[in-house]
């Protein structure tokens, strides 16, 4: 087969069509490669696609659990034998041993097996009955007694394994009773810690009466420790009868409950002068007696419930000047009944509250929700537990029948609220935005709210697109316009080499070479902006000044390169009258001037020098696409511009501009996706504090540096490792929407001018 040509040249003459032959197997061949391309583009596609639904998928899967509900498994229950109504119960770590005390003594009720429960003496107690206890905690509790004295007991839990069986021992011990009252009136209500210097009881004895007693212990070089003790009486003022008693483990803060629904708080900060601090109406006008209180871990938040079944979170609050009012932080999800048992955790700020007929709330007190409710089979509940774990409670009637669940609650600090709200976390005069995932203690409140992080990036974002947006695209459109080809031939390939330079690298000399240098010169550096232009108009008049002869040797478009030394001498210019601004209006030091006039602190590495630095990363991806987006143009348009009699300067206005702005906004998104997912520079060139402001002198904490310094700490599976990857699917969802609608306004911008 062939093709024949009856084309033949001006002035020869024609002559017959000349078979051009084909190759079959050639053209065979070239069609294979092209469905072979077009295959393997096609699977490279689907292949990277693939690839980010799976990360996407890991991610997703990676956060789910956070946003899980606990669940609560209802257990097999027991029947304790008791002679006598309960008054308190705890477990022990394993949930297998349960241990109430009732009046005449402590039990001991096995709850797997068929072991019977027993009761165990209590040395001291003699012929008194027990009348009351405080709360179960880490340590030792307190037994008031019906003949005026408390009787301080420690249990503990002795596990040996003995072939592949557990075996847990429990054992009761007491150092003694403690003599409150002289007059012999039985303990009503008791609170008892033991601190660095001694321990504490208070007890009601009386309606309104109270008795402080400390016992301070002093231990010489030689001999045994000195025990010194000190009594106090107290009087509850008010007109309600005492109901219910809390006394914080550092022993210096004692809130007291009253049948009026009064909450009175005592300082005990010196012992030897206690003094009657706030006093506020906490079930509000009903009035309701309180009949729990109780602090959740850390000793900073009280619980109080009511006889209406209100539950409510109550905190001192430290304000300027020494003042410390008593506000109520949170009212949770109440009961239908009275309240008659707050069990805190050890382990977190979730606590669980239980009234009479056998409903039990599983509350957390950062947070403020109430995360679950359960109903026991049986009424009357007198007391619950909850297991040291926090991994299930516990609820006991008067007849000795125990209801128990398995608990499920891994992530209880997280929701919406805590995530993206502000909180009023413990030690704070408001509610806050804050990011802290670690603390001294066990007893740290947790704080995981993302929006400084989120601020954090969209700060840093914002500087360094403020100084790479206007030098790139300013760059782009001289270079594709009015610079000497000779000249862009050096510049562009030179600015697309500083992309290749490693983040890791800039970071590096950004945090440690910049900042120090730039801290010395920052009143120069922001006289550069007022410096240097009126310098550029000056040589552009001196330029037309200059013979036309002289300006014809200046190949056009190589201008630009007179302004260099120009350039560095305005900024040499800018540096020294920054150092007499410095001296001679800015106090002598600009740092001083800017915390005293304008309240600003300055940070050695801050959002300036991540700005600077992260703008040099930025500027050569926008200056690449929008340079090649405007060379793009079509030339007939400017072509034709020119041929209407437009100057250069309008046509490039005018016609290319507008031709080239898809391409122009593309750039600008793929820079600010560029600046939002930076990690390195941003780690090591600012403090990485979480602070929320515009300073530009202060630093911030990015998502993706804080993702980098935490998820090599972060416990697998934990709740900030899951938080973490949370903050990956922020970053995710934040470029996903940036480049939808950069494609979206790319598109329109394209139809608009498409004519042109």
């Amino acid at each position: 087969m062939s093709i024949r040509s009856a084309v033949a040249q001006p002035g020869e003459p024609h002559e017959a069509a000349r078979p051009v032959p084909i190759s079959w197997k050639a053209a065979g061949h070239r069609l294979l490669l092209d469905r072979v391309a077009r295959w393997a583009v096609t699977l490279g596609g689907v292949t990277i696609i693939a690839s980010i639904l799976a990360i996407l998928f890991v991610i997703v899967v990676q956060v789910y659990p956070l946003f899980t509900r606990p669940t609560a498994t209802p257990l097999r229950g027991a029947q304790i034998a008791l002679d006598a109504p309960p008054l308190a119960l705890g477990v022990d770590e394993y949930r297998e041993i349960a241990y109430l005390v009732t009046p005449d003594g402590m039990v001991f009720a096995p709850l797997t097996g068929d072991t019977p429960a027993r009761k165990t003496p209590l040395p001291g107690l003699g012929a008194a009955k027990i009348t009351t206890a405080s709360q179960f905690g880490r340590g030792p509790f307190a037994l008031g007694l019906s003949d005026g004295r408390v009787l301080p007991v420690e249990v503990k839990f002795a596990v040996s394994h003995q072939d592949g069986k557990r075996t847990i021992t429990p054992e009761a011990t007491s150092t003694g009773p403690v003599s409150v009252d002289p007059e012999g009136r039985p303990i009503r209500q008791v609170a008892y810690v033991e601190t660095k210097t001694g321990p504490i009881t208070v007890a009601a004895v009386g309606p309104r009466d109270l008795v402080l007693v400390t016992v301070s212990e002093t231990k010489p070089l030689i001999g045994p420790p000195a025990k010194e003790e000190s009594r106090q009486n107290l009087t509850a003022p008010g007109m309600g009868e005492i109901t219910a008693l809390a006394l914080d483990a550092r022993g210096e803060d004692l809130f007291v409950g009253t049948s009026s629904g009064q909450l009175i708080q005592f300082d005990l900060r010196d012992p030897n002068a206690p003094k009657l601090g706030r006093s506020v109406e906490a079930t509000g006008p009903s009035h309701a007696k309180i009949t729990a209180l109780s602090f959740l871990s850390g000793d900073r938040t009280l619980i109080v419930g009511d006889a209406g079944g209100g539950v409510s979170a109550w905190r001192l609050i430290q304000m300027d000047g020494g003042n410390q009012p008593l506000v109520r932080i949170y009212a949770f999800t109440g009961h239908a009944g009275p309240v008659v048992a707050i069990l805190p955790s050890h382990r977190d700020k979730s606590f669980v509250t239980a009234d009479g007929s056998g409903t039990a709330r599983l509350h957390y007190g950062t947070s403020g929700k109430t995360l679950l409710a359960v109903q026991a089979e049986q009424p009357g509940i007198r007391t619950a537990a909850f297991a040291p774990k926090a991994d299930g409670f516990f609820l006991l009637g008067a007849d000795g029948r125990l209801s128990q669940w398995s608990l499920d609650n891994r992530h209880p600090e997280i929701t919406f609220a805590t995530l993206f709200g502000k909180v009023w976390y413990e030690g704070y005069k408001s509610p806050a935005y804050v990011w802290q995932s670690t603390g001294a203690t066990d007893e740290f409140e947790t704080k995981l709210s993302l929006i400084p992080l989120i601020y954090g990036t969209l700060k840093g974002t914002f500087y360094a697109l403020l100084i790479a947006v206007p030098i790139a695209l300013l760059a782009a459109f001289y270079a594709s316009q009015f610079m000497h080809p000779k000249l862009k031939g050096v510049v562009k390939p030179t600015v697309e080499i500083m992309a290749a330079l490693p983040s890791v690298v800039l970071g590096f000399l950004a945090g440690l070479w910049m900042a120090p240098r730039i801290e010395k010169i920052v009143p120069g550096l922001f006289l550069i902006e007022l410096v240097v232009p009126p310098l550029i108009l000056m040589a552009l008049f001196a330029w037309r000044a200059t013979p036309i002869g002289l300006r014809r040797r200046v190949l056009p478009g190589m201008e630009v390169a007179l302004l260099v030394p120009i350039l560095l001498a305005g900024i040499w210019l800018s540096f020294y009258l920054g150092g007499v601004v410095e001296r001679h209006l800015l106090t002598g030091d600009y740092r001083t001037w800017l915390l005293s006039a304008l309240g600003l602190g300055y940070d050695q590495r801050n959002s300036l020098v991540v700005g600077l630095a992260m703008g040099f990363a930025v500027i050569p991806i926008i200056f690449t696409i929008a340079e090649d987006s405007l060379s793009n143009v079509p030339q007939h348009l400017v072509a034709g511009s020119l041929a209407l009699g437009a100057t250069r300067w309008q046509t490039a206005l005018r016609v290319v501009l507008p031709t080239a702005s898809p391409g122009i906004f593309s750039a600008i998104m793929i820079g600010f996706g560029r600046a939002v997912g930076e990690t390195m520079i941003v780690l090591m060139a600012t403090g990485n504090t979480p602070v929320m402001n515009w300073n530009i002198f202060s630093g911030f904490r990015a998502l993706s540096a804080n993702i980098a310094v935490e998820l090599p700490e972060a416990p697998d599976g934990g709740t900030l490792f899951r938080v973490l990857f949370l903050a990956a699917l922020l970053l995710f969802l934040m470029t996903f929407a940036v480049n939808t609608v950069a494609e979206l306004v790319r598109l329109r911008l394209r139809r608009k001018y498409r004519y042109l």
